[in-house]
């Protein structure tokens, strides 16, 4: 067998939150034929199988989990089309994908394929550099390739979704390859079918982007315009200066990792923005205005999203609910940087974070109604244990 299977790996150093306990197996795939042995395994135990990324958005349980924890290794970034030949490896992990990336598709688009080994910002970077537009607002966010599409990544005005024309994954139910295109995703604010009906059933081994060669910078997002003093439908800055002061926005969240950071150890955002349709958010607004916590001048920060939706703030929202950064509780607590961000001070365990994450939550719903859903993968914890904080309604 080329899958190395190790027993009782700790996974807290294996995650930027550092918490939880270890994985019952734990292995690592450098190529697709791995992944396979790796279900195989999980098949003949008994156990599940669950896919470890570059653990940034994950809260392990106290007790760790029960299952074998993959760690996807496959490697390699193929750029195309912009510059007209290949460079990196093969990022199916060695097998044939059936699918040629070469200079041809629409015009105006140079296609990158990654594997999903592939650290994120690493491929932004890349990018960047090669002036391929359509990822440097998504700089500086921890992770690996793989995990993009499942989240449908995004901040700074800017997703994934935009620029996702393929998924390559092993079908869990055959140990197959498949080629899913990105229109089949069904992406969402921070969503895909990967997260639903799809939950479970692939492991993603590469994804291929469509970039913009000398494509303008998507400068939408207001923080981000003021940063870089761009106007609103003024020309753009080039990709280098965007990305720059993307990490810059972020390293000022405590957003990157820093090990030197008080705020460094966390799972970045905890609390998804909530979405609601117009006439719940007039509600949430009218809640907000009786509840007596605007300043004088000051406007509820609300964003048009998707289907005619509104988008409120989630970090405001837990603000003007009582709960300023730095908030501590044990060994958790809200960053002081950056109130979406809960942290581990040194120590922390699972249920510590939980206890804190319910109290936002709490005192969100009680004060505008509004609740909250937490961001993050919530992975070894018993059935109900956490139905409260995953996937929770927009009341």
């Amino acid at each position: 067998m080329s899958l190395d299977v190790r027993e009782s790996v700790p996974l807290a150093p294996l995650t930027t939150l550092g918490v939880g306990g270890p994985a019952r197996y734990f292995a690592e795939a450098e190529g697709e034929a791995a992944v396979v042995e790796a279900f195989r395994f999980a098949e003949a135990r008994g156990v599940p199988l669950f896919v470890l990324g570059g653990g940034s958005n994950l809260l392990v349980a106290d007790r760790g989990v029960d299952a074998l924890v993959l760690r996807v290794r496959v490697r390699g970034i193929e750029l195309m089309g912009g510059r007209g030949e290949a460079s990196g490896g093969d990022a199916s992990g060695g097998e044939a994908s059936g699918r040629e990336i070469g200079g041809g598709g629409e015009a105006g688009r140079a296609l990158v394929r990654a594997g999903a080994g592939e650290a994120w910002d690493d491929l932004v970077a890349r990018a960047v550099a090669e002036g391929l537009a359509g990822v440097e607002c998504l700089s500086g966010i921890p992770g690996d390739v793989g995990a993009t599409p499942i989240q449908n990544v995004g901040a700074y005005g800017q997703e994934v979704a935009e620029t996702i024309v393929e998924v390559r994954a092993i079908d869990r139910a055959t140990g197959a390859a498949a080629v899913l295109s990105g229109a089949d995703c069904g992406f969402g604010y921070r969503d895909s079918r990967f997260k639903r009906a799809w939950r479970g059933r692939y492991v993603i081994t590469a994804v291929t982007f469509a970039l913009r060669p000398g494509g303008a910078a998507a400068v939408r997002y207001p923080e981000l315009q003021r940063a870089l003093a761009a106007p609103a439908g003024g020309a753009a800055p080039p990709l280098g200066e965007v990305r720059s002061a993307v990490i810059a926005l972020r390293r000022g969240k405590s957003m990157v990792l820093d090990p030197a950071d008080e705020n460094g150890r966390s799972a970045g955002s905890f609390f998804m923005n909530p979405t609601l349709a117009p006439g719940a958010a007039a509600g949430v607004v009218a809640r907000i205005e009786a509840a007596g916590v605007l300043a004088p001048g000051e406007a509820i920060p609300k964003y048009p999203a998707e289907g005619g939706r509104v988008k409120l703030s989630a970090a405001w929202l837990i603000e003007r609910a009582g709960f300023a950064k730095g908030t501590r509780h044990g060994a958790a607590g809200i960053s002081t940087r950056h109130t979406l961000a809960l942290v581990n001070r040194g120590g922390a365990t699972a249920e510590e974070l939980l206890d804190l994450a319910r109290r936002v939550r709490r005192g969100v719903l009680d004060r505008f109604g509004v609740a909250l859903s937490a961001e993050p993968d919530l992975v070894g914890f018993a059935p109900g244990e956490i139905d409260d904080l995953a996937g929770g309604a927009h009341l």
